[in-house]
């Protein structure tokens, strides 16, 4: 609680706090489990299915389908067909997707300073690199 607010008087002169339904519709969204993985390799550049699978340890195939799926549906990807011999599908951020690579990556540096795990790992060094080129380009 904070100390400059006098919660007892909360309730009287002002009206109770909501939560603006857009937020909370966009928060579940990419709050939803394995969502959240899935935009932050697809903000590393477009991916197929076996890829994306790869760069997600413990997403099933089917998990996986669902969520892009879902992500496609809300136009924050997009699925690609390459008219190839077999024919290649491959899965990119649309401009929307691609909005969220600031959220994104506050989030991930909030994770590095409070989640605390892994932090001299091989993972945590590439994304604070790859933070400081987008600071810097």
């Amino acid at each position: 609680m904070s100390p400059d607010v006098d919660h007892a008087d909360a309730g009287r002169n002002h009206p109770s706090p909501s939560c603006c339904p857009l937020y909370r519709e966009a928060v579940e969204l990419i709050g939803r489990r394995w969502t959240g993985a899935i935009i932050y390799i697809l903000l590393k550049g477009r991916r197929r299915f076996a890829g994306l699978r790869a760069a997600i340890p413990g997403i099933t195939d089917r998990m996986l389908s669902e969520r892009l799926q879902e992500l496609e549906e809300e136009a924050i990807i997009e699925r690609i067909v390459i008219p190839e011999t077999p024919v290649r599908v491959e899965y990119a951020l649309t401009s929307k997707g691609r909005a969220l690579a600031r959220p994104f990556d506050a989030i991930g540096r909030w994770a590095h300073e409070w989640m605390g795990a892994g932090l001299a790992s091989p993972e945590h060094t590439a994304f604070v690199a790859a933070l400081a080129a987008r600071r810097s380009g």
